[in-house]
This record gives structure tokens, sequence and C-alpha cells, in this order.
């Protein structure tokens, strides 16, 4: 077994690619490699013969392997599929906040501090001094709607 033997160089580049796998995880990496073992099986058995056959047979295989068997691969290796709330007015929604300027009366806004940022705030009509806190029930336009919070 000779470097310049191509059967070996496709063997020992498929069995690189299927460890690097171990680095590089996602099953895409692992698929590719056996590809080239497949290469290097043809080449062995005698079916193709050159480096044009070999890097076309290799084209095709992968792309055969990938569209084929990514979803095996994903079941078998996993992954992080963790999806994260992507409505903010949900996340807004019965806060409790602190008003910082007086809000009301009638629709006259003010400020309150909520999740570490201050918001325009519109309230019920009444009026709600600096310090009380309060319960945002929705959000107005770029105003939170609140109302005063009753424990």
């Amino acid at each position: 077994m000779t470097f310049s033997d191509p059967i070996s160089i496709w063997v020992i580049l498929g069995i690189v690619l299927m460890l690097a796998e171990i680095i590089i995880p996602g099953g895409i990496v692992i698929l590719l490699g056996t590809s080239c073992l497949l290469v290097a099986l043809a080449l062995a058995v005698g079916i193709i013969e050159g480096i044009s056959q070999s890097l076309t047979l290799w084209f095709i295989a992968s792309m055969v392997m990938l569209l084929s068997f990514r979803h095996v691969t994903q079941k078998l290796v996993g992954g992080d599929s963790h999806v994260d709330n992507t409505d903010e007015e949900l996340d807004l929604y019965n806060q409790v906040a602190i008003v910082k300027e007086p809000i009301g009366p009638g629709q006259q806004t003010g400020r309150v501090s909520c999740l570490g940022s201050d918001w325009t705030a519109l309230g019920d009509g009444t009026e709600i001094q600096s310090g009380t806190k309060v319960r945002i029930i929705c959000r107005d336009n770029i105003a939170l709607v609140v109302e005063p919070f009753v424990e």
C-alpha cells in the first residue's frame, strides 16, 4: 500500500472524513467519508479508473447520500432543537413594573420601568403616582397599557 495508490488515498481520505465527524458533528462529513470508501471500492473492483471518473463518482455518491440519508444521521446524532418565544408581547403580559413618571389622568402618558428598560405607559384613565407598582395589560403601539397592581 503506497501513498501514490489511488485506492489507499480514497480509503485514507474516507476514514479521515469519518473521524472528522467527531470534531464537526452534524452527519454530513460521515456521508462524504462513506462516499470516499465507495469510490475506493469501485476502483478496487475495476468499475472506474482515473481521477475524473473517481471525482465524478464521489460527487454523485455524496449528493445521493446527503439527500437520502441526512435525516437518518440527524436522528442518530441529534442536535439542539430549542425554540424560544418570538412574541415579545407575551413576555410583557402580566409583568409588574414600577412607575417612574406619573401616568394620567385620562390619556396622559407616563413612564414605567420593566425588564430593565423604561417604557412609555398609558393608564386606565385614573392618575397613577410615581413609585406605584403596576401590572402590564397589553401594548398599544410603543406604549404599555398598565393598571395598578393589587397584591
